[in-house]
């Protein structure tokens, strides 16, 4: 990791201390993820046929895994991995609960009644990422929230593992069971988005994709959500990262293995650690070079601390601040009074508080969805909720004595802003009301 002395920094050397890795060069990969998904959209399913070949060595890709391979597959799962998925889906079933939304109504004037109301999008797509790494995690991370808020269809891509042979993770099969999802295509990548986004013969088109995936997946779900006729994402997502504070009380092994649990998940991966203890940050270094000995992805962690920093501050205030600059998907404190520091974070996409709460606890199985904004999107962007497979909608409704009541400020506004036939359709409504009245006192 390279080392930084925060106090020693001008504007332009803190910038680039909390710069993130640069991306690969997003014109080229925009036009080769466009031209995949333009072949999509002209070819369908011959498409997805061709990619399969052409990227995963499939020469007959039957897209949908059918129910009889979905068994045979569950057949082969570790009956320990089994019960921690179980005891993972009860935790963020939990969690997710107790986020489903009401609806409201409230009178804003007499006789004027405004109502927010919350139904479940029709259709999802979730994009679960296989490769070196198949996450079921994932799938219970999206398929909980869209099982509580009750989607109509949830359909699940994901890329179907070793050359020349469909070789799912029977961990990710059985996730999606508990999530009532049998829907599951065996392709990956921007033709898997594609897939979701446009449809084609095999696979019925969703109204919003979710799930991580890499550089061509991310790119290809900013695509398709510019696109009318495509669908909508979840959030916009760059490669994955964490910032741990720590000070001198902190434990360095557990600092160490926290940073490399999220260096190993990628190269493009970037940690950061910021202390106000040289000694912290002296120690930890060993720690990383005997753990990193030890990992079976060492290689591509190496390659995440290439481009990872550890910044000296002078005190816990500035290390906060660094922290809220930097504004990662994931933040670990441990510090004395970690609990305490919680409030003055106002940029972290996920924050996990005191020695014991490894960034790995909200991946797997505390509760929490792992599914965040990254690359500074965090500032803006909320991490992934039950809300999010909903759409919310107004219902107003004035009975006649509402439109006597805000109808004349209607008018008024209407003709401040030049728009006449809106304040015509007051304006009639309001003779008629009056009309109304007085034949009413005629008779």
């Amino acid at each position: 990791m390279q080392r930084f002395n925060w106090s020693q920094l001008d504007r332009a050397g803190q910038q680039a201390a909390l710069a993130r890795p640069a991306l690969a060069d997003s014109a080229d990969l925009a036009a080769n993820v466009k031209a995949i998904i333009a072949k999509v959209r002209a070819e369908g399913d011959a498409a997805l046929q061709q990619f399969s070949q052409q990227f995963d060595g499939l020469t007959d890709n039957p897209l949908r895994l059918s129910e009889a391979e979905q068994q045979r597959l569950l057949g082969l799962l570790q009956p320990e991995r089994k019960a921690a998925i179980e005891l993972a889906y009860d935790n963020i079933r939990k969690f997710h609960a107790a986020q489903l939304p009401r609806d409201i109504e409230v009178e804003t004037s007499l006789g004027v009644i405004c109502q927010l109301k919350s139904r479940p999008i029709g259709s999802v797509g979730l994009y679960i990422p296989g490769g070196s790494a198949p996450l079921p995690s994932t799938v219970l991370m999206l398929g909980v929230p869209a099982q509580l808020a009750g989607c109509p269809r949830a359909v699940l891509v994901t890329p179907p593992g070793k050359p020349a042979a469909i070789d799912i993770a029977p961990e990710i099969i059985y996730a999606a069971n508990l999530c009532g999802i049998s829907e599951i295509y065996t392709i990956g990548g921007a033709q898997a988005i594609a897939a979701l986004a446009y449809g084609t013969a095999s696979i019925a088109k969703v109204d919003k994709i979710f799930g991580p995936g890499n550089r061509y997946v991310t790119e290809a779900k900013q695509q398709v959500s510019q696109d009318a006729k495509g669908a909508q994402i979840d959030m916009p997502a760059g490669p994955s990262e964490v910032l741990v504070l720590a000070d001198a009380e902190a434990n360095p092994a557990f600092v160490a293995a926290d940073l490399l649990s999220q260096a190993e998940h990628g190269p493009d991966s970037q940690v950061i650690l910021v202390s106000d203890s040289s000694s912290l940050l002296d120690n930890v270094e060993i720690q990383l070079a005997a753990q990193l000995a030890a990992l079976p992805r060492k290689a591509i962690a190496v390659q995440a601390l290439a481009h990872s920093r550890a910044i000296l501050t002078a005190d816990l205030a500035t290390a906060v601040a660094v922290t809220n600059a930097y504004a990662p998907e994931h933040l670990i404190v441990q510090t004395r009074d970690a609990s305490a520091l919680t409030e003055q974070f106002d940029s972290a996409a996920s924050i996990f508080v005191g020695a014991w709460t490894p960034e790995s606890a909200g991946d797997y199985a505390s509760g929490t969805n792992h599914v965040l904004p990254t690359y500074g999107y965090s500032r803006t962007v909320s991490s992934l909720s039950l809300t999010d497979f909903y759409r919310r909608f107004t219902v107003q409704q004035l009975s006649a004595q509402g439109m006597r009541n805000i109808g004349p400020a209607i008018v008024t506004l209407a003709e401040a802003e030049s728009l006449e036939a809106h304040a015509n359709a007051v304006r009639l409504r309001l003779a008629a009301l009056e009309k109304t009245g007085q034949n009413a006192a005629n008779d």
